[in-house]
């Protein structure tokens, strides 16, 4: 992946964005659980080589600016996923099968990601720089930190549905609210973010923001109720919400050019983003859904441990 973000403009995302868009489909055309597991792989891979892309714009826009922005440009991701949590919710209860809901979001997002391409960064290709990260002792605790917050964040995307339905009791139609108040704090947190940060410190926000993460899908998991379990994922996304910005940005600050470190740290990131769902449920076979969750309250809590790297 850092190969792909050797240059910081525009080029990248409009070569990732169109696979990733097409990749969102597969696991509509799954007919059983091999071909889902590899149409979410390759979804989670096209994500990957998109969200590095869009990262290294962020870094420069944020460099161009002169002003704090990282974390707020993230808040974007949240929200979005916020609506598609939203969406996904309402198709559900009306009962729109996935290929057609998936395929109207794919248009969508073509649409919206071709009228705001112009206004990226152009190139400005790094030709003589390095394509690869030089390892440190530095970087490799940002990439535990990245790969704890994103297989937190996966486990909430894949799992927090599941576990309303099947341990606290909720509809169909109130699972994915996890993730929607989930993605709700998660942004609102983002965009407070920057300013926190700058002003109490990166490694403070960090550590903190990863020790409520863990209290909040204690609650959830502790409670088992769905008032509860939507609480306790709110407060969660709350205390996530500063920790993989805040990484991705000391990665990307440390040297330039940006996208090798970037690249590094937010392809061990998205290690954790893909192996955690279904590491959390093989698991869940061998015991069940809350005691295989608990697994990442502990991971919150190592990149707590972890978060003074994070200055």
């Amino acid at each position: 992946m850092g190969a792909v973000t050797a240059r910081t403009g525009s080029r990248p995302i409009v070569a990732a964005a169109p696979v990733y868009l097409g990749a969102v489909l597969l696991p509509a055309l799954a007919v059983d659980t091999v071909t889902l597991l590899l149409a979410v792989l390759v979804v989670g891979a096209a994500n990957g080589v998109l969200d590095i892309a869009m990262n290294t714009q962020g870094i420069a826009v944020e460099q161009a600016s002169g002003a704090r922005m990282f974390s707020s440009l993230h808040a974007a991701f949240s929200f979005g996923a916020l609506g598609g949590a939203v969406l996904a919710a309402a198709a559900a209860a009306a009962g729109i099968a996935p290929l057609p809901h998936l395929t109207a979001v794919a248009l969508v997002g073509a649409v919206a990601a071709a009228g705001l391409v112009p206004g990226l960064l152009r190139d400005r290709g790094d030709r003589g720089a390095s394509r690869f990260a030089r390892p440190s002792r530095r970087l490799a605790a940002l990439g535990a930190i990245a790969f704890c917050a994103l297989l937190a964040e996966g486990a909430v995307f894949d799992w927090s549905g599941v576990y309303l339905t099947t341990q606290a009791a909720a509809s169909a139609g109130l699972a994915p609210l996890a993730l929607a108040a989930f993605s709700l704090t998660m942004g609102v947190g983002r965009l407070a973010g920057d300013r926190v940060a700058a002003r109490l410190g990166a490694a403070p926000i960090a550590r903190a923001g990863a020790l409520l993460a863990a209290l909040g899908l204690g609650v959830a998991l502790l409670l088992a109720t769905p008032v509860a379990a939507l609480g306790g994922f709110a407060l969660m996304g709350l205390g996530l919400s500063a920790v993989f910005p805040l990484t991705l940005r000391a990665a990307g600050t440390a040297a330039q050019p940006a996208a090798p470190n970037l690249a590094a740290v937010s392809t061990v990131g998205y290690g954790g983003f893909l192996a955690g769902p279904p590491v959390i449920g093989l698991l869940a076979e061998i015991s069940d859904l809350r005691t295989a969750l608990a697994l990442v309250c502990l991971l919150c809590v190592v990149a707590a441990l972890l978060a003074n790297h994070v200055d």
